[in-house]
């Protein structure tokens, strides 16, 4: 008779762990082998080689997308910044974890719709990050259909810069108080300089005995040299608004030093302007109590569109508002042409028209009792 023999079973490691809600599993016959192989799993979900499908979340797909299309292309920071930025302020708390397959057009106008009045800059840039978004997960035959390819645009302000809301107003002085670039925000805010202009202001150029801004040079844009302006228009005296002279009295310095500086107390550059705007945003965010996960705001309330060119036009709209002549505003704003400052002085403000109606029913009334005198005169 034949020895019959009994095979031995084969025990093997076994090693779980969770990802995006999932459990998954590696074996291993040894505990190194298992860890091992839990490793390289880990890796193969992170580079979007497992379970990538039409049940994929859209948050998921976003994060794959942006890891294998966007970052290998040579985007620049800058521009990988406004994707993200469009991605978690405004389409990932309506559908991020909701599955690709599920998405539909409307849900994706809706959005949309809800950014109607803002400027054409950020609602089409908020378009175009759903449009190259589900377009690649067709093309990678992840979706039957491409439910972003006929998104219309809203009604939008035309135009890169607008003037600050009431509420931003409120917030930027607030946190105007605790910012390190309060006051440079401020000075923007209340004298209509051109951030370039601000990098080069010297302690010297601000008179205090006759409360007058003396503006006579620029940060030249792309270059980083600082120059005269461009038009004779750009030199001129700005009186110091009363909401700014006591800050910038408590804050004067040498005669010779830049007003506004890097941390280090090296001059202003372009790009420090940028992140010094970029951390009072930040700031701002926090204020208004954005959501943050890991020290990160993940739902700005922040418009994407405010820049430090709003503040300028906001001095501009101001002044309007004040009843100052347009004549008047071209110089302190430094336009070359009236043409320029009307552009803004004609944008429609709800208050500027009822209060200048008003102005024309006092003067309309005025011109009535004159008539009634003259008639009450004769029967006399």
């Amino acid at each position: 008779t034949g020895v019959q023999t009994c095979a031995l079973p084969i025990y093997y490691v076994r090693k779980t762990f969770s990802w995006e809600g999932k459990r998954y599993t590696a074996y291993g016959k040894t505990e190194m082998e298992a860890l091992q192989k839990m490793v390289e799993l880990k890796e193969a979900l992170k580079r979007g080689e497992k379970a990538i499908n039409d049940k994929t979340t859209v948050d998921r797909w976003f994060r794959e997308w942006i890891e294998v299309y966007k970052k290998p292309s040579g985007i620049t920071e800058k521009s990988l910044d406004m994707y993200m930025q469009k991605y978690n302020g405004y389409i990932k708390p309506v559908l991020g974890s909701l599955p690709l397959k599920d998405i539909k057009e409307i849900q994706l106008q809706k959005i949309l719709n809800e950014e109607a009045g803002k400027s054409y800059s950020h609602v089409s840039k908020l378009r175009m990050v759903m449009r190259e978004l589900f377009s690649k997960a067709r093309k990678s035959r992840l979706i039957v259909y491409d439910p972003s390819e006929d998104l219309q645009l809203p009604a939008v302000m035309k135009g890169s810069n607008r003037s600050i809301t009431e509420e931003e107003r409120q917030h930027i002085q607030a946190t105007a108080q605790i910012h390190r670039a309060g006051l440079w925000v401020l000075t923007i805010l209340y004298t209509g300089l051109r951030p370039g202009e601000t990098a080069t202001l010297l302690w010297k150029d601000i008179d205090f005995d006759k409360d007058e801004i003396h503006v006579y040079k620029a940060l030249e844009s792309g270059t980083g040299a600082i120059k005269g302006p461009k038009t004779q228009a750009g030199n001129r005296d700005i009186p110091i608004h009363s909401a700014l002279r006591g800050k910038l009295l408590a804050a004067r310095g040498d005669p010779f030093a830049y007003v506004f500086t890097k941390v280090n107390g090296k001059p202003l550059t372009a790009d420090a302007m940028q992140q010094l705007w970029k951390s009072f945003v930040r700031a701002m965010n926090l204020e208004m109590g954005a959501t943050v996960y890991r020290n990160k705001i993940v739902q700005p309330l922040v418009a994407d569109d405010l820049t430090p060119y709003c503040l300028r036009h906001t001095f501009c709209t101001d002044l309007q508002r004040a009843g100052v002549p347009i004549n008047v505003a071209k110089e302190l704003m430094g336009h070359s042409n009236i043409a320029v400052t009307a552009n803004i002085y004609t944008h429609r403000d709800g208050k500027t028209l009822h209060h200048n109606i008003q102005k024309l029913s006092d003067w309309e009334a005025s011109q009535c009792d004159k008539t009634s005198g003259k008639k009450e005169k004769k029967m006399i």
